[in-house]
């Protein structure tokens, strides 16, 4: 079983410049992480656990980035911007199969149990 997630980037997009406009540039704060993921990082949850939580690993350099300990279903969130992507690879090292190629602002839920190492990249 699997499930996708996608950041409703557009609304808070608007909100966040409505905002700008009304306080003025001197006043703009970066957005907000989405679901406790840093912009700009792949989060990866605890098992069983929302993504509201905190997140166990994030990820923030290109690459294979192995895994150990992880089991049964994570939520795992792509909060990387600029079109950067993440794979799940069931071997270390980003080989083996490689699936679940999620854009920018996708998340999804699924068995962790097969999977090894995770791989951020730009195409």
């Amino acid at each position: 079983m699997k499930r996708s997630i996608r950041r409703a980037s557009a609304v808070a997009l608007g909100a966040v410049a409505a905002a700008v406009l009304a306080v003025g540039p001197a006043q703009a704060t970066p957005a907000s992480p989405w679901a406790n993921c840093p912009d700009g990082a792949v989060c990866l949850y605890p098992e069983g656990q929302d993504p509201a939580k905190s997140p166990s690993h994030k990820f923030w350099s290109y690459g294979a980035h192995n895994l150990s300990g992880q089991y049964n279903f994570h939520w795992i969130l792509n909060n990387q911007y600029g079109g950067a992507r993440a794979k799940l690879c069931s071997g270390y090292n980003g080989t083996g199969t490689c699936h679940h190629d999620m854009a920018p602002q996708y998340g999804w839920w699924t068995n962790f149990t097969p999977v090894n190492s995770v791989v951020l990249y730009l195409p």
